[in-house]
């Protein structure tokens, strides 16, 4: 039986450790699932593995794509499932880490398939969003797919003020003629693996301090003179991201550059708290103090395969 051991948990926590020390024992790779460090241009701002890291075990799925190309969890999905059936054909166990939720639940049960959509569609949606903001997007979900737009009026109000998501689904709505919800919970596709889930925590305070000192150490290694070589292309959707936007507030002369550094510690502890909301809710997650030895990981593992 294939297994696919999956790490999951909020930034910062020390998924990347864990992971080499479990390949190390397994003689497998490693699948990485952070929708951010795809990017060859963002190296530091993402907190890649560092060259000894990835020099120890093959890693896949990093620095991999570039931000002036087109890339869908759906993408991802497809070239994962890939890599994983390559993968399986010499070893019985392969391993998935990262935080990005979505990409995650894509890999495991399969993701809804979406019609492709008329680039110039997309371009036309883009152009409107720019001219009138969010409110262009959140009014037509609502006349295009009211139901959906009241589901998650209820249940995620924050996804109604994220420009790319909701651009997503007014873009399907629109290019297929079909409201956004009539793709979702079709079908899902089956997979020739089982997972066996590891979440890793710690107190919130344990979790904030954490983050302050990643980002800390981030600035000592770069991270502005990363952001001002890809300043000039700052409006792609890649670097709508925490670490970057708030420095491209400083590249404006909006804020001065402690108080950007500030905002990534602030915007980077919100986004743990959504990384560790949305995992939460999967009831097939272990979860483990950040501190567990490996040996404990090691156990649990041994006794779901």
């Amino acid at each position: 039986m294939k297994h696919l051991i999956t790490i999951v948990g909020p930034t910062a926590i020390g998924k990347t450790s864990l992971s080499i020390a479990l390949a190390n024992y397994f003689k497998c790779e490693i699948i990485s699932c952070d929708s951010r460090q795809f990017f060859k241009e963002m190296k530091i701002g993402t907190a890649v593995p560092n060259e000894a890291e990835l020099a120890t075990i093959k890693h896949h799925f990093i620095q991999n794509k570039s931000i002036f190309e087109s890339y869908t969890v759906g993408d991802f999905e497809k070239e994962a499932i890939a890599k994983l059936d390559e993968l399986y054909l010499n070893k019985d166990i392969a391993i998935l880490v990262g935080g990005s939720g979505l990409y995650v639940d894509a890999v495991l049960k399969g993701f809804d398939e979406f019609p492709e959509i008329n680039p110039e569609i997309r371009s036309e949606i883009n152009s409107n969003y720019e001219k009138s903001g969010i409110q262009y997007l959140q009014n037509n979900l609502e006349k295009l797919d009211t139901n959906y737009f009241q589901k998650l009026t209820i249940e995620n109000p924050q996804t109604l003020q994220n420009p790319q998501r909701m651009m997503r689904f007014v873009e399907v709505c629109l290019g297929s003629g079909k409201p956004y919800s009539s793709f979702l919970n079709q079908k899902k596709n089956s997979r020739n693996f089982t997972p066996i889930l590891i979440g890793l925590e710690a107190e919130r305070n344990i979790i904030y301090d954490r983050i302050d000192q990643r980002v800390s150490i981030m600035m000592s290694q770069g991270l502005l003179n990363e952001a001002e070589k890809v300043y000039p292309y700052k409006e792609l959707n890649a670097l709508q991201t925490v670490g970057y936007k708030e420095i491209f507030s400083y590249l404006d002369k909006e804020i001065s550059l402690e108080f950007a550094i500030e905002e990534i510690k602030k915007n980077t502890r919100r986004f743990s708290k959504r990384q560790l909301t949305w995992f939460k809710r999967n009831q097939n997650i272990k979860w483990f103090d950040y501190k567990t030895p490996v040996e404990e990981f090691l156990r649990f593992i041994e006794l779901k395969r």
